[in-house]
């Protein structure tokens, strides 16, 4: 089961939190999901490539306000100078949804754990025709390097320019798939190249997370 779901969706409620939290019914869903992926793309498409880790999308629902939290490694980018480049972004996402925005930018102090910026360095390199093993496996010891207990990078595609699309894997550490308290980031990424475009896979495996352990009230009673 672990190996054929996405490694977020399968721990969704147990160590891992939803990327948008709302909730609608019947047509405004609908609707506000197509604002959702309007959004996301909107912001991908607005910074460079490699510069956003992660989006998360919180909607009040008293009022017309949409939260949006921004993870990166270059927050001084995103913001700009004097916040000029995040207001930029705020004014065009108001217009694109004609509600109120409110916009955190949060900075991720270790980039090479996460598996999005991952993907996004490896299709980098793939597109300037760096070797994808050699790729692979900077990325799979810079990982360890960092703190990583376990990562995986699978490329597939027409590898090199071959004629047959094949599959290559870098593995190192373990990657429990099946183990739901396992804090697993997961991503996919494609790099576009003269040939085809290529899929990347990376699942970061940073260690489990148990639950804690419950406080018990102790009630001392006074000797009469």
């Amino acid at each position: 089961m672990g190996r054929k779901v996405h490694p977020i969706g399968f721990r969704l409620g147990i160590v891992q939190e939803h990327r948008a939290r709302w909730y609608a019914e019947g047509k405004d869903y609908r609707e506000l999901l197509e604002e959702d992926l309007a959004i996301r793309k909107l912001i991908v498409t607005s910074h460079d490539r490699g510069s956003i880790a992660s989006l998360e999308i919180e909607r009040l629902p008293a009022a017309k306000q949409v939260s949006v939290k921004i993870s990166t490694p270059k927050p001084g980018i995103v913001i700009g100078r004097k916040g000029a480049s995040v207001n930029i972004l705020r004014k065009k996402i108001e217009v694109l949804t004609n509600k109120k925005i409110h916009i955190d930018v949060i900075e991720i102090d270790t980039p090479d754990l996460s598996a999005t910026l991952i993907g996004e360095s490896i299709a980098q390199q793939i597109e300037h025709r760096v070797s994808h093993k050699r790729a692979m496996k900077q990325a799979v010891r810079r990982a360890t390097k960092a703190g990583a207990k376990g990562v995986m990078i699978t490329c597939s595609g027409r590898l090199g320019g071959s004629d047959m699309a094949r599959r290559e894997s870098q593995r190192e550490g373990r990657i429990p798939r099946h183990t739901l308290r396992a804090n697993i980031d997961y991503a996919c990424v494609e790099a576009l190249t003269t040939f085809s475009k290529i899929g990347i896979k990376v699942w970061v495996y940073k260690g489990d997370i148990l639950p804690k352990p419950k406080e018990e009230n102790v009630v001392a009673y006074a000797a009469s």
